[in-house]
């Protein structure tokens, strides 16, 4: 994506010097804008304005602009700039970029910054440098931070290797705008010199170290920051925010489809706090996209919560251009990129028109060009990634040990990642736990699907509501093993070996029969459909669900957070049972009376 040998975060000295020339009216520009208003992210002011532009870039700001080949009356609409989404994971939305870019681009998102760590975690660096690669030429920038924690912890299993020298390779990527989350926060307080490390690798190339800090605070907050750790997307609570704010890391205040946060952060979106906040959405689902939107709902919902609608934008563009040094992004100016977004109502936010580089891209809701769409089959790499053993209902066995032991549970929050933990005394027959739909207790496993071991994990959760059946996923942050609750051993079978025949994806079975899947070919994370077809196939699943008494509102989200374990209290990988708190694997089973 370099143009003339520079980066692509740089315009070439031609183009300077022709909107020099043009701003100054020697030369005569491509379009202009008139008739409308400007919202300045400077000043926080609105203001009538005409907007000059020439290529990619605006030459000019202000009333009584001429010298154009087009113009274009806007009739009072305002001119924002193109937002930014500064942390999200594309592989989340289950699409391509491609796919993504068609919904996001037409709502006003020209750029996002994505950690690839998903597709990392199957592929390692071939599947970070096939996201790259089609991502270029989209009507949307995709700037990548560099995978840091693949995998999160030692305590699963990933589909590849991915540390220090892929790391520093990627660096070298000029699409690179900084280390991804660094999410073993634990080892990076206790000095460990490997995460140390990464964050110096990106002092030393001049780039962020982003930061993953759920509840952190005090002197461990002060020691992960002192690491070089720029930034924090974990906050959930307005103490900690605030706290987090105050010790100068760059605040993300995240408005996802689990986590939703920015009510709580709310008053800390005011324009005393300038540059140091920015509205992101870290993961999406499908459905979201489609009704809500991406960054730009997290731009209404605070417009609606009260924070002033040009600072709102503002931390959805200028201020993560500012923080990822995005040189000429996120502002109306002059030298600028022409990332432009016309919109009638700054608190209704719906995108009319959308620029990119100068050029249309979206009008009334629809890309200006159609979608693109891969050959999967050039994909080898990402294909077939669900390599399991041979799977049976004894797979799924509990067999409890003498002395009637209680038995660590897991319980699953409404809207949350994060996870309970509670001691059961399960119901047994014959010598083992099975799950009981009378008392909401399932079974969990985790199933490792890289070829590596084969190893299958098993315990027990409540929280989903489940009657009957089985729901199983190869989206499984990080490690993107198979995660399966089930209410039934030969069904929580079934459900993993129909991934493993439609190379990954989502699926909810009864009776030994498939009811609804989700088939994501693509490392068993992505699938080239359109969104609204993965939308409509992942309704049919929630739908299945319900129906199987399932009471949690998005529970394949739910269960693909169930294995990570660097987010607090309890998770399932392959290797077992996860104190996430203690940074360590413990026993299922606990001696009564202990």
């Amino acid at each position: 994506m370099p143009r003339g040998g520079r980066p692509p975060n740089l315009p070439t000295a031609e183009e300077v010097a022709t909107a020099v020339a043009v701003a100054a009216g020697r030369e005569t520009g491509d379009l202009l804008l008139t008739g409308g208003q400007v919202a300045n992210v400077f000043t926080g002011e609105v203001l009538p304005a005409d907007v000059l532009l020439v290529g990619r870039l605006i030459a000019a700001v202000g009333e009584g602009l001429s010298g154009a080949r087009q113009t274009i009356d806007l009739n009072g609409a305002t001119i924002v700039p193109g937002l930014i989404d500064g942390h999200v994971h594309i592989e989340s939305a289950l699409v391509t970029p491609a796919s993504f870019a068609e919904v996001v681009v037409p709502r006003g998102v020209t750029a996002v910054v994505c950690d690839p760590h998903e597709i990392a975690n199957v592929a390692g660096e071939a599947g970070v440098r096939w996201l790259l690669d089609v991502a270029d030429d989209l009507p949307l920038d995709v700037w990548v931070t560099v995978p840091s924690c693949v995998p999160s912890t030692l305590l699963e299993t990933t589909g590849a290797s991915f540390g220090l020298p892929e790391m520093e390779r990627l660096l070298a990527h000029p699409l690179v705008v900084g280390v991804a989350e660094l999410m073993s926060f634990p080892a990076l307080v206790a000095g460990d010199p490997e995460n140390l490390a990464k964050a110096d690798l990106a002092a030393s190339a001049g780039l962020r170290a982003e930061g993953h800090a759920p509840g952190l605070t005090g002197r461990g907050l002060q020691a992960y920051l002192a690491a070089g750790v720029a930034s924090d997307h974990e906050a959930t609570t307005l103490e900690e925010g605030r706290e987090k704010l105050r010790a100068g890391a760059y605040l993300m205040v995240r408005e996802g489809s689990v986590t939703r946060d920015l009510a709580a952060m709310l008053p800390l979106l005011e324009p005393g706090n300038a540059g140091r906040i920015g509205l992101v959405t870290d993961d999406r689902l499908p459905h979201d996209l489609l009704t809500e939107g991406g960054v730009d709902h997290a731009v209404r919902a605070a417009i609606a919560g009260g924070v002033d609608p040009v600072y709102a934008l503002r931390c959805a563009s200028y201020n993560h251009a500012l923080h990822f040094r995005l040189v000429r992004r996120g502002a109306v100016a002059a030298g600028y990129f022409a990332d432009l977004v016309v919109t009638r109502s700054l608190e209704e936010f719906e995108a009319e028109l959308v620029y990119k580089d100068g050029s249309l891209v979206a009008r009334h809701g629809r890309l200006a060009a159609g979608p693109r769409r891969l050959d999967l089959r050039a994909e080898p790499a990402l294909r077939d990634t669900v390599r399991i053993r041979e799977l049976t209902g004894a797979s799924f066995r509990l067999e409890v040990p003498a002395g009637e032991p209680r038995a660590r549970c897991i319980v699953a929050l409404e809207n949350q990642i994060v996870t309970g933990s509670m001691l059961v005394s399960p119901t047994t027959e014959d010598g083992e736990a099975v799950a009981d739909p009378s008392r909401d207790i399932a079974k969990l496993a985790c199933v490792e699907r890289h070829g590596r071991h084969g190893g299958v994990a098993v315990g027990l959760v409540t929280g989903f509501g489940l009657k009957r059946g089985a729901l199983a996923s190869s989206v499984g942050h990080d490690h993107h093993n198979l995660l399966v609750v089930g209410m039934d051993d030969t069904d929580m079978a079934v459900a993993c070996r129909r991934l493993a025949e439609t190379g990954g994806g989502l699926v909810a079975v009864a009776d030994g029969q498939v009811l609804a899947e989700l088939k994501l070919p693509l490392a068993g994370l992505v699938t080239d459909a359109p969104l609204a077809e993965v939308a409509a196939d992942l309704e049919a699943l929630h739908a299945a669900a319900e129906d199987l008494g399932v009471t949690l509102s998005s529970p394949f989200m739910a269960l693909s957070f169930l294995g990570l374990p660097v987010i607090p209290e309890l998770k399932l990988t392959d290797l077992g049972l996860v104190d996430t708190v203690r940074g360590e694997l413990v026993p299922l089973w606990e001696a009564a009376g202990s």
